[in-house]
Formats: C-alpha cells, structure tokens, sequence
C-alpha cells in the first residue's frame, strides 16, 4: 500500500483536513486520495478497511464512495472550487491482490459563481455539525416542510424519500433493528468484523481515531466489552434481557423513521445512492434535525424483508429501500475521532502522472 506524506503541495492537504469528517460504515475511514497534480486527485477505495462480511457490505462500498464525493463537492466549495468527477465504477473484488479499489478522478475547477458561495459556507456548517446521534431523541416531531423539503431533494437525484411517525410502525421497526443486533452477532464473520471496530474506552477511541466507539454508542465500556464478549449468554432471558433494555434505553424518544427506495443493483447506482443520502443528511443537520443510520436492517436479509413488509414498500426492478434510519431531536452525541489528514493523502511521489490521463 502507498506510504503518506504531510507534504503534497497545492490545495489537497487543506481539503482533506475538513474532508476527513465525512461518515462511515463503522467510521472505517476507507477513502483514500492520491494528488496527481495540484488540481487533479484519483480516488480510491481501501478493501482493507471495508466491511464485506454482511449481506450488500460489498455495495455499501460504493455508497461510501457517493457520500465521500458529495462531502468533497462541498468541502471544495468553500474554497472556490466546484468538482469534475470521471468515475470508473466496477464491481469491489475484496479478494484481489490490489487492496486500492479505484473508484475515478476528481479535478478541482475554479467556481465562477460568487452567489453560490454563502449557500457553500452554510452547508460546510451543516456539514462540520453533522454527527450520527445515538441519543435518546425527545419526542418532537420534525415539521412537514422540512420533510418535504427531503423528498425534493432525492427526488433529484432519482430516489424516494419516505418516512412514517406512526407510533406502531416506529416501533416495530426498532424492534426489528434491536433484533437484528443479535442475530447478526451469531454469524461469526459479521462478529468478528464487529469486533475488529469496537472501541471500548474513550482511549483506545482516541488512539486509533476510527471505529465505533462505546461513547459514541451510548453504552458503558465495560458493558459493551462484556455483552460482546460473551455473546453466548445472549440467550440468557437475564442477561439478554439487560443488554436489549441496555440497548433500547437509547432509543427513547422516537417519534419518526424515514428511509430511501430507488435504484440500487450496480456500483452506479450505489453510489448515486450515497450522494443522495449525504445530501439529505446535510439537509438534517442545517435543520438542526437529528439522524441515526439502522444499517444492519438493510444487510440483514430476514430483517430487510420484515422492514419492507412492516413498512408496505414494493421492490424490484433493480429498486429497493436501500436506506432506514431514525431522525429527530436530541442533545448533541459525542463527536466520533478521525485519523488525521494526512492519512488520506497516497503521495508516494508528489504529482505522479498516471500515463492515461491528461
């Protein structure tokens, strides 16, 4: 794998420092950057850092892409830059011996629009103010035009915004999110994935600045350490019992769950599909609205097709409902690390030309 270097030169450096923030599966973090010349940067994704063990982990990938590239659009805003993506999607192979899945190019051109330019500083705030909230939410309901306002949004982007704040809708879908926290722990390559993220102690948290952090999750270390690691007593009805209601404690409060349907059956679509849900985040966050991604309901086979049922939605065609989460209000969630920039940055020689592109 290429080395890092804090000294890239041009505007990549200061890019990927705010950049840096944006959300991942587990805050694994796989996106990697190498600058090609100051305005020119491939973009990668790291296998190694992925999470292909669950059902549709491979997809989610390229979902992780979409989210990244509409985080750099906005980042690159602000500093008076729009970006040219020429993307080269292909199906992630997590078994190959290049562990550097390219995903394509971006080129940073000089924006043109000064009215543009407030508009990009007030999505860069929603942006430095997003943050998944696994905190108890207290209870209001986010107004209907704010909802609307979503739905315009993925309608753009040729998806769906749906959501329900029917009591027992909302209700059964979290039970069926807590379920599937358990079921997919039976399965002992999606736990010994889990395991390899979990961060126990706001230490070893900040040390490694990534992974899921027991803060972050709303759950004592040492509660967490111990329910993970003996899961066997999950069947237990008393310890079983504590970690559910454990579990369930943070989820006080909701009122409403909103999910995406559209498109989602070849790495195009799925990363369309990350930009669009980044966009709607985003959206949240300027709202002050509050979100909280339930994305094992999706990769969970059973679970996926007791939520599509529950939630009376019609797949097919290459369609699904590829996104479920809770949103609302809640106190502000402890702010997740990140490895630093330069991490980011594959700068094995400053500016190396790749022989096809110009």
């Amino acid at each position: 794998m290429a080395g890092t270097s804090e000294d890239t030169g041009g505007p990549w450096l200061d890019i990927a420092e705010e950049v840096r923030w944006y959300p991942s599966p587990h805050n694994s973090q796989p996106i990697k950057l190498r600058p090609i010349s100051e305005t020119v940067a491939v973009v990668y994704y790291d296998l190694d850092l992925g999470l292909p063990a669950e059902s549709f982990g491979i997809p989610f990938g390229h979902v992780c892409a979409g989210v990244f590239l509409e985080s750099l659009s906005v980042v690159a805003a602000t500093r008076g830059y729009r970006t040219v993506e020429s993307l080269e999607l292909s199906e992630m192979d997590f078994a190959a011996e290049d562990r550097l899945h390219r995903i394509g190019t971006v080129r940073l051109e000089p924006a043109v629009d000064a009215h543009s330019r407030p508009l990009a500083e007030s999505t860069l705030a929603a942006f430095r103010a997003r943050r998944t909230s696994r905190r108890p939410y207290d209870r209001r309901v986010v107004d209907e035009a704010i909802l609307t306002a979503a739905s315009s949004i993925a309608a753009r982007q040729g998806y769906e915004f749906h959501s329900t704040a029917d009591s027992r809708t909302v209700s059964s879908l979290v039970r069926i999110n807590q379920k599937t926290l358990f079921s997919d722990l039976r399965n002992n390559a999606v736990y010994a994935e889990i395991m390899e993220w979990l961060r126990f102690s706001k230490d070893e948290a900040a040390a490694r600045a990534d992974g899921l952090s027991a803060e972050t999750m709303i759950i004592p270390g040492r509660v967490l350490r111990f329910a993970m690691e003996h899961r066997n007593l999950w069947s237990f009805p008393a310890i079983g019992g504590f970690i559910k209601a454990v579990y369930l404690r943070t989820m006080r409060g909701v009122r409403q769950l909103g999910w995406l349907e559209g498109p989602f059956a070849e790495p195009s679509h799925f990363l369309e599909a990350g930009r669009t849900f980044m966009q709607v985040w985003l959206f949240f966050s300027e709202k002050g609205v509050s979100l909280h991604p339930f994305g094992t309901v999706i990769t969970n086979p059973s679970s996926h097709a007791e939520f599509v049922k529950e939630a009376g939605i019609n797949e097919g065609a290459n369609r699904m409902a590829w996104m479920l989460f809770r949103f609302g209000y809640s106190a502000t969630p402890p702010k997740a690390h990140r490895r630093p920039a330069a991490s980011m940055l594959l700068t094995d020689d400053i500016y190396v030309q790749e022989p096809h592109l110009e």
